[in-house]
């Protein structure tokens, strides 16, 4: 079978993590990524082997800084069977319009809205309805981790309630313009927050609500959560369950922040130390009569990464049996590089 070809918009912190994922994949090809300028992040795709494609009247930039652009953003596209749009949230609103005149099947990201699509994919929630879609929005970063844990104990407890509270980041580690430095924000100031309704657009059946603020860190969120579940069980019958679950981790051993969790991932040498999976800590797993508590962890800049690979492959056909997808990206990726934390 031919390998799906797919170009790369944007290649940012998500870009150049999807890019990388494409490229590990045996069933897709990266033709290309774009870049608007030939800043630092340009010069590495081009060290690792990227053509890199831009706009046509910044061609001559890239040729006088030693990176010739293989061509224009168009050309990559015309090329390409589906793009991953990871420009900046808004951007991807005002390239719609491109994708469609070009013909390209297309995959945004979460800072866009759901609207865009009109379907919000999540690997472990709905693979199955993303087969042969033209259009598709993978859901953020804590949309995803929210999506894993609520879909993995849904299908085996059912969940009658969703209560959550998100610690969120304030900015990635490479981004210098964004704080807060010395504060906590409310994010936003008025409840519930948006993450809720990003939920149900991938599970319309829960019912959920969000609150959120943003604390002076770029290393993980942390989501504390609450479950109203239909089934009785215990602790430890929640801890099989969600360790059923490829793409979530249970940790211990003594680790009780998010620093941590990202020592480990240098330690065991994953790529840019990114943990792709939801980090859930096993002694805050309580379960009262059928009410659920316990921690969870998003690494911001990799949660989503094996996410995107799933949804090309459903988008492309290139495999019908979602868990066969997953299985499949988790290895390319080398997901199972972890360590047993909970003893």
């Amino acid at each position: 079978m031919a390998k799906a070809k797919i170009a790369v918009n944007g290649y940012g912190t998500i870009g150049k993590r999807i890019a990388d994922a494409v490229r590990a994949q045996d069933d897709m090809e990266v033709v290309g990524i774009s870049k608007t300028r030939p800043n630092y992040e340009a010069a590495v795709a081009h060290y690792l082997g990227y053509d890199i494609y831009c706009p046509a009247e910044n061609m001559e930039g890239f040729e006088k800084a030693g990176m010739p652009a293989a061509g224009t953003i168009e050309e990559m596209l015309e090329k390409s069977n589906l793009v991953v749009d990871c420009t900046p949230g808004g951007v991807g609103e005002k390239n719609k319009p491109i994708y469609m005149k070009v013909g390209i099947k297309a995959i945004w990201q979460g800072g866009e809205s759901h609207t865009i699509s009109g379907f919000s994919f999540n690997a472990a929630s709905n693979y199955e309805q993303a087969i042969g879609r033209d259009l598709a929005r993978v859901v953020s970063c804590n949309t995803t981790g929210l999506c894993r844990s609520i879909s993995t104990i849904d299908k085996a407890l059912g969940v009658n309630k969703v209560r959550a509270s998100l610690a969120r980041r304030a900015a990635d580690p490479s981004n210098i313009k964004k704080g807060p430095i010395n504060a906590i924000v409310l994010n936003p100031p008025k409840l519930p927050s948006h993450h809720g309704p990003d939920v149900r657009s991938v599970l319309p059946h829960i019912d959920i609500t969000t609150a959120a603020i943003k604390v002076p860190t770029t290393e993980m969120h942390i989501h504390t959560v609450n479950m109203q579940v239909n089934k009785d069980c215990t602790a430890e019958d929640l801890k099989e369950i969600l360790s059923s679950e490829s793409r979530i981790r249970l940790i211990g051993d003594g680790i009780t922040s998010t620093a941590e969790i990202m020592e480990v991932a240098r330690d065991i040498e994953r790529p840019r130390h990114d943990v792709w999976e939801v980090c859930i800590w096993s002694e805050s797993i309580t379960v009262q009569e059928k009410e659920l508590y316990f921690f969870q962890g998003i690494h911001q800049e990799a949660i989503t990464i094996p996410e995107n690979v799933d949804a090309i492959r459903a988008m492309m056909g290139l495999e019908s049996d979602g868990a066969k997808s997953v299985e499949k990206t988790n290895k390319a990726l080398g997901l199972s590089n972890w360590i047993n934390l909970t003893k």
